[in-house]
């Protein structure tokens, strides 16, 4: 069991994982935001273009969860943590999770759907906070490119570095 960076060879899987482990969301977030797929190749593809590098965790050759670091010059976000649905609670995301604090000094940001209540769960149990509504949208605004109703239906959780950071 490896953590190592994902490469363009990689591409189907991080978007099968993404997909597979959404599927999780159906039913939770609100209906409007829901795709089949969930994610399409073009919106990986651009989330790749714009800066998001994603770093795998590949247990016996088979990549089987994808976390995306994306530096936004003050800040750091974790962007699209999955682990495929069959591998959850496995110590996996912990794991990727680590990973990925260990390679910035930045403060994390993490943007989530509000009402997926096992990742606020997942987030905070690994140290960060989750900030208010009002703060969360801020960020939001300033930082992630998403349409403004996901805006309204997500919340953002902060490393423990966090200082208010953008603004704050």
């Amino acid at each position: 069991m490896t953590i190592r960076k994902c490469t363009d060879a990689d591409f189907d899987a991080i978007l099968d994982i993404i997909n597979d482990a959404a599927s999780a969301y159906r039913g939770v977030i609100p209906a409007d935001c829901w795709s089949e797929p969930y994610m399409p190749r073009r919106e990986l593809k651009e989330e790749i273009e714009a800066g998001i590098f994603f770093w795998g965790f590949e247990d016996n050759g088979t990549l089987v969860g994808v976390m995306g670091l994306q530096d936004r010059g003050d800040v750091s976000l974790i962007r699209h943590a999955y682990v495929r649905s069959s591998r959850r609670n496995r110590g996996i995301g912990t794991r990727l999770l680590h990973a990925l604090e260990a390679m910035t000094d930045k403060p994390l940001l993490i943007g989530t759907w509000a009402d997926a209540t096992w990742a606020l769960g997942f987030y905070q149990k690994n140290g960060y906070r989750l900030l208010s509504a009002e703060e969360s949208s801020r960020l939001l605004h300033r930082y992630w490119s998403i349409p403004e109703r996901q805006v309204e239906t997500s919340v953002v959780l902060v490393s423990s570095n966090w200082r208010g950071r953008g603004g704050g």
